[in-house]
């Protein structure tokens, strides 16, 4: 019950301190870093907070990292959304410091590339030139930095150090660093997470480039941008996961995330000026620890038709996970971005390569039971 308390008690007074500034804070700043990382994870919904602990763990909550069995793990994402538009990979490795620490740097990209640039489509003479079309990239990076301590039998511990670069061809770019916290609590079959994002407030320093557009703008009637402050406020997802053991054989995981943002009113299925919360939930079928079955559901949005008729949606996923051997792990995720779109489901596929068993006594504490 203390521990309830004491996040009863940080959820109401975050949620004070963030009112005056959600009118000068742009809602779904960085929302690149909410697509979620790793097949495993979005074939589940995104419900990892209290469930993961792989070198996955120093993007969902860097806890997780002292659940990791290896000396070495590596983990490569590729995924394309939008048709193939918009391309998200993901790059992470993490290794251990002494028994009761553990280390890891993570890599995210998300972007779009060779978009045309028409400015100049048309010449001197306004005769229509196709060669004068230029390509530029529009992209987000993130690079994280992540610690976890190996607190006591029960508590683990992580942080992460955000370094985030976005450019928009050679028209913007913006440099911008934050603070992620994770915990973990073990009690047997039953899991207990926090993941407190941005805690700090992470700020996004951009500056534009005003005189490529100048022009263009003024003939449209846009105002000219320039440069600023962007902040992304911090966001606080509560987790709990349960272990279920059928037989020897088969095992089931079922997880569930509650994640609250404080940046204004959110389409969630509960929803004020001070807090928005969006429920998601993670299912987990391994068979021998060799085939892994999942599915999750997120993303539930009240949508009003044309008759004024109210109905929910959400957004499903499904996955399969392969164990090939010691060393190598492969993920697969069918996901889409929501039943409110139109666009095709995304496919993503992730490896994790573990290099280096662990001993079962490695860690000073004990932990995670398999």
């Amino acid at each position: 019950m203390g521990i309830f308390k004491y996040f009863v008690g940080f959820l109401m007074v975050f949620s004070l301190a963030q009112a005056k500034a959600q009118s000068v804070v742009p809602k779904y700043s960085n929302e690149f870093m909410n697509i979620g990382i790793g097949a495993r994870a979005l074939s589940m919904g995104g419900a990892q907070v209290s469930s993961v602990r792989d070198v996955t763990a120093a993007y969902w909550n860097p806890a997780g990292l002292i659940g990791v069995k290896h000396e070495y793990e590596f983990s490569l994402m590729h995924a394309e959304y939008f048709a193939g538009i918009a391309k998200f990979d993901y790059a992470g490795f993490t290794t251990n410091i002494e028994e009761d620490n553990q280390i890891a740097i993570s890599l995210i990209r998300f972007g779009v590339d060779d978009i045309p640039d028409t400015r100049f489509l048309y010449d001197a003479n306004g005769a229509l030139n196709y060669n004068n079309i230029q390509f530029f990239n529009a992209a987000d990076y993130a690079l994280l930095l992540s610690f976890a301590r190996d607190v006591s039998d029960v508590f683990k511990f992580g942080v992460n150090t955000k370094i985030i670069h976005r450019n928009v061809g050679k028209f913007a770019k913006a440099w911008g660093f934050g603070l992620d916290l994770g915990g973990i609590v073990l009690l047997d079959e039953w899991r207990l997470g926090f993941m407190l994002r941005d805690v700090t407030s992470t700020f996004n320093a951009w500056s534009h480039n005003a005189d490529m557009v100048r022009e263009v703008y003024s003939q449209t009637n846009n105002e000219v941008p320039v440069n600023s402050i962007e902040l992304t406020l911090p966001r606080a997802i509560f987790s709990v996961t349960r272990d279920f053991e059928v037989n020897d054989e088969i095992k089931l995981q079922g997880v569930f995330d509650l994640d609250f943002t404080f940046d204004g009113r959110r389409n969630t299925i509960l929803a004020t000026n001070l807090v928005s919360v969006d429920p998601r939930l993670g299912l987990e079928a391994s068979y021998r620890n060799l085939v892994y079955l999942r599915a999750g559901g997120s993303n539930v949005q009240r949508i009003r038709d044309f008759d004024a008729e109210t109905s929910f949606v959400w957004k499903p996923s499904f996955g399969l996970g392969l164990f090939l051997n010691e060393k190598f792990h492969i993920d697969y995720a069918l996901s889409d971005i929501g039943g409110v779109s139109q666009t095709p489901y995304s496919h993503v596929f992730s490896v994790k390569v573990s290099l280096n068993d662990l001993d079962d006594k490695f860690r000073l504490n004990k932990g995670w039971n398999d």
